[in-house]
């Protein structure tokens, strides 16, 4: 089982205010705070963390790399991506359904890292 999931940021403030409210939607909230970064809690699941960094070089997205947050409703997918847009995020997959399996919505963050919010199809 996956423990936690972590990227980097160049401007740990400002990404600390995006993750503030994009995470509040998808049900997290701050709960580990370390010298560089900011780990957010959820009720279930693993620890996710903003952070500086270790070795001081500049903060990079990873090719390919890509965080999902699964939530129980299409409205927080598509809440969650509206916010993530209005905070500076920029979209790259619109909130709606994906084949059978449910409503997607990708974005990436301040820092170019690709996150996605989803809901499971019910039934």
């Amino acid at each position: 089982m996956i423990g936690y999931q972590m990227v980097g940021t160049s401007d740990l403030e400002k990404s600390l205010a995006f993750y503030d409210e994009v995470i509040a939607i998808v049900g997290g909230k701050r709960a580990m705070p370390f010298p560089n970064g900011q780990g957010y809690g959820f009720a279930e699941g693993p620890l996710f963390a903003v952070t500086k960094p270790y070795d001081e070089q500049a903060a990079t997205a990873g090719n390919g790399s890509m965080t999902a947050f699964r939530v129980d409703s299409s409205d927080k997918v598509s809440a969650a991506h509206a916010k993530a847009l209005e905070l500076g995020g920029t979209c790259e997959g619109e909130p709606g359904p994906r084949g059978e399996w449910g409503d997607f919505a990708y974005f990436r963050d301040l820092d170019g890292n690709k996150i996605a919010v989803f809901c499971m199809k019910q039934g």
